[in-house]
């Protein structure tokens, strides 16, 4: 007979509030163990709020917590097998690195030996690569290595879980992804659960196996990375996940097509039988192409070039098509042209340029009024 263990993390109809104000409705939450969640959503949704009550530092108004199987409404933060990394590291200026890795082993009762200190804390560096740090100061190092001290000082404990509060967030971009990339590797060497807190969509999006994103303090979808960007549960996830296009329609012939506000008739691969009247109609940037000439297959809108933005790798376009709003379209810049001999790129299309939108009905999402993916 094989015994299920239980959940990490458990979340049981859990309610916050600050007087009058609700921060938490109504949260149910399973995070398997050794999981990487990402709590994603805008300022003031909850996911901070959700953190601290898996650390203690807050206990939830109405329903349970529980890590590991435990109850613990109640228990205080030094008390749960928690540790967690905050935003702006807390680390000790007066403290050497070696110092304020040791620190929380230093307060454990019973009393840790100085030789196994001494051992948890060299080995909780190497795991960082931060080996042969140790005496440095605080000071003299740089932000992505305050970072891992911050994560040695963390893991040292070997908690269970492993709370991050965007802790990304000081960073600079081409540092902030080396961090995404040594945190996923950290995350798979230790085995243990992390929950990660972030505004960042790409953060959330490139280091978690399952995301949470949440609004007005409630869960709008968990699922995995690719599920929540492919398949988006309502109108708010399409939107706050990545960048979507979105225009209205109505829901016709049975669920199959969908008549534009501009008259045309988007055929859907799959019927949606019984729904009908107004949806909203979401298709992300990157399933959109662009063309001189009317595309034979699927939808094709025509529409005028408004902006061009260059990013390097690829080249985002806005296009204004007539009753229907403006589209963005991300593609491949090298496949909009060829070296003309003088240096020069010859790009596909430029501002002003009249253009036709083509897209696969089969890429599009629908949303009924009430905001449901249909």
């Amino acid at each position: 007979m094989t015994i299920e263990r239980p959940n990490d993390i458990e979340f049981r109809s859990v309610g916050k509030s600050y007087g009058t104000v609700t921060a938490v409705r109504d949260i149910n939450l399973n995070v398997p163990k050794g999981a990487f969640l990402a709590l994603l959503g805008p300022s003031g949704c909850g996911k901070t709020t959700c953190l601290r009550m898996i650390g203690g530092f807050e206990q939830p108004t109405t329903g349970d917590v529980l890590i590991d199987g435990q109850m613990m409404n109640g228990v205080p933060a030094h008390r749960r097998p928690v540790n967690m990394v905050f935003q702006h590291y807390a680390l000790f200026p007066h403290f050497n690195v070696f110092d304020n890795v040791a620190y929380g082993l230093r307060q454990q009762r019973p009393k840790v030996s100085a030789e196994e200190v001494t051992r948890r804390t060299l080995e909780a560096l190497d795991m960082v690569r931060l080996d042969g740090f140790a005496k440095r100061r605080i000071h003299e190092m740089s932000g992505g290595q305050q970072q891992r001290v911050a994560l040695a000082r963390a893991i040292v404990n070997r908690p269970s879980v492993l709370l991050l509060d965007e802790p990304l967030a000081a960073l600079d971009k081409k540092l902030r992804t080396a961090m995404q990339i040594e945190l996923q590797t950290l995350q798979r060497e230790l085995g243990i659960t992390f929950v990660l807190v972030t505004h960042d969509q790409e953060e959330a999006l490139s280091m978690a196996d399952l995301v949470c994103v949440m609004s007005a303090g409630q869960i709008r979808q968990i699922a995995s990375a690719q599920e929540v960007y492919d398949a988006p549960a309502d109108l708010f996830v399409a939107d706050f996940v990545g960048k979507t296009n979105r225009f209205s329609g109505t829901l016709e012939a049975g669920g199959s097509v969908i008549r534009l506000a501009d008259g045309t008739a988007l055929a859907l691969p799959r019927a949606r039988p019984g729904a009908s009247g107004n949806v909203t109609v979401a298709v992300r940037p990157e399933a959109v192409s662009l063309s001189r000439e009317k595309a034979n297959g699927g939808t094709s809108l025509a529409g005028e070039i408004t902006h061009r933005i260059f990013l390097g790798s690829a080249v985002e376009y806005a296009v204004n098509v007539a009753g229907l709003g403006s589209f963005i379209v991300t593609s491949d810049h090298k496949g909009h042209g060829s070296n003309a001999g003088d240096g020069k790129v010859n790009e596909l299309v430029s501002p002003g340029e009249r253009v036709f939108v083509n897209f696969d009905p089969g890429a599009a999402h629908v949303f009924a009024e009430g905001d449901k993916a249909i």
